[in-house]
């Protein structure tokens, strides 16, 4: 009975050791790509990739340093929320997962939350999607504020959920892109518009039911 218990115990330990070595090198290829797909943006013109659908309100000053803002603030966020994960980082450097902390809930709360609110308000897709890119960024600074008060009141592993909630969120954008590619790759015949809907809705609620499991099975966080 030791033996099978201390087999489990083993094979549950790999299990969860594989799960966030898969999940960690993924995400930080992600945000290589996220970067690299950033990079042209810098050149500050309308006519570059996704712009070019916004020549409508590309004049508008707050919808265009919202948008500058918000993309080149998503690497920041996603690079500090993923090693808040780290146990190494936690256990035995704990300053530096307190300023990789605050720099994310800084970033969430102040810069990339609220720009992402702003440019939901104007989404491609009309009001499907504005609807669901403003309650993102509604649940994300939420989420992300939660997380701040468990830590505060020294629940930590609340707080590893709520973070892992809000990282989930975060997440989306990757999401997102994935599943625009994936449409191009398998030539998906939906119109403009209801594609950008459709993607809109899986970019978040599939990181968010996978996050629940990860909570429920403790893969990723410790239960209460």
């Amino acid at each position: 009975m030791r033996v099978a218990h201390y087999t489990a115990t083993t094979v549950q330990a790999n299990v969860k050791w594989s799960i966030k070595f898969v999940l960690f090198c993924g995400i930080l290829f992600a945000s290589y790509l996220l970067i690299k797909l950033a990079s042209p943006y810098l050149a500050f013109q309308p006519s570059i990739a996704f712009l070019k659908t916004k020549e409508l309100i590309y004049h508008l000053d707050w919808w265009r340093i919202s948008f500058y803002i918000h993309v080149f603030s998503s690497p920041v966020v996603i690079l500090t929320g993923l090693f808040q994960f780290n146990r190494t980082i936690l256990y035995h450097y704990k300053t530096v997962h307190r300023t990789l902390g605050f720099t994310y809930l800084i970033f969430v709360i102040f810069i990339a939350g609220p720009s992402g609110f702003l440019l939901g308000l104007y989404a491609n897709g009309g009001y499907p999607a504005q609807v669901s890119f403003v309650l993102l960024t509604s649940l994300w600074i939420l989420f992300t504020l939660m997380a701040y008060k468990k830590v505060r009141d020294k629940k930590y592993a609340s707080h590893s959920q709520w973070m892992l909630r809000s990282y989930a969120l975060t997440l989306s954008a990757v999401t997102l892109r994935l599943c625009a590619y994936l449409f191009d790759v398998f030539n998906v015949n939906l119109a403009p518009t209801e594609t950008y809907i459709f993607i809109s809705y899986v970019s978040c609620i599939p990181n968010l039911a996978l996050a629940e499991l990860c909570i429920k099975q403790g893969w990723l966080v410790d239960k209460d």
